[in-house]
């Protein structure tokens, strides 16, 4: 009998063992596989968990090509965080699509009604021209998670000649991180049914690699037309931090942004 026992515990040590490795296999395997979804066939991604900012909402939702962190009370993501490669830089010429809520968001994404008749434009935060190289990549920018109120003129003039140097930089740099946003506060003025947040000021924080070293500028741009150089909007990324309690780069230590990039 007492052999039976011992035999019979040994057995069940080494099941509980052996479903134990099974699941720190399986958590391994989640965990890895957000990175490797931003990496492709042709090489190591910039893209790390490591370069993801700090949520103040705990609601960090992740789409295939991009992160985002949703502010229901805000209806609107406070960044949306993504790679941009040299390789991604095509003209797929797909056709816009409908924007649609994000399922992924368990609170609800704002639905795009908000802006109809707002006076603003349901501004991509992850630009769809950063995504053309793929049908699906570029679809799922056209989620209402993707989106912020942004005058007409600030959308196609200064901000959208900051999205077109941050193409260039991805090509300069072969592979960068970009991180944008509004930044939110109570007293923004609201649209639509849900009250949208329509943000005083957007923000774009981009990063390289230069080297073993890493490198990034960031904009602090007021929501409205300008003719002035993109670069007299370039702000310490503290201030923007100081702005929206977010921490961009918790991991990288003495990361300083500047004009020089």
């Amino acid at each position: 009998m007492k052999s039976i026992l011992v035999c019979g515990l040994l057995v069940f040590t080494l099941l509980s063992c052996k479903k134990e490795n099974i699941s720190n296999a399986e958590v391994v395997k989640e965990q890895n596989s957000f990175i490797s979804d931003q990496s492709n066939a042709s090489g190591e991604g910039l893209y790390s968990l490591s370069y993801q900012p700090t949520s103040t909402t705990n609601q960090i939702v992740k789409h295939k090509y991009y992160t985002l962190s949703y502010n229901e009370k805000f209806e609107q993501a406070e960044w949306v965080a993504y790679e941009l490669k040299k390789e991604y830089l095509k003209n797929g010429n797909y056709k816009r699509p409908y924007f649609i809520e994000d399922p992924k968001v368990t609170t609800g994404s704002a639905d795009w009604r908000n802006y109809k008749k707002s006076g603003y434009d349901k501004g991509h935060l992850c630009p769809a021209g950063d995504m053309e190289f793929s049908e699906e990549a570029y679809n799922d920018t056209f989620y209402t998670s993707n989106i912020s109120p942004q005058r007409h003129d600030f959308n196609s003039g200064i901000w959208n000649r900051i999205e077109q140097k941050t193409r260039y930089w991805a090509d300069k740099y072969n592979d960068i991180y970009v991180v944008t946003g509004g930044v939110l506060k109570d007293s923004d003025k609201k649209i639509g049914t849900e009250k949208v947040s329509v943000p005083e000021y957007f923000y774009k924080i981009v990063l390289a690699k230069s080297g073993k070293e890493h490198k990034a500028i960031a904009f602090l741009v007021p929501n409205k037309d300008s003719n002035e150089s993109i670069y007299d909007f370039v702000v310490p990324i503290e201030t923007i931090e100081k702005m929206t309690g977010i921490d961009f780069f918790p991991n990288l230590k003495n990361l300083k942004s500047s004009k020089d990039f």
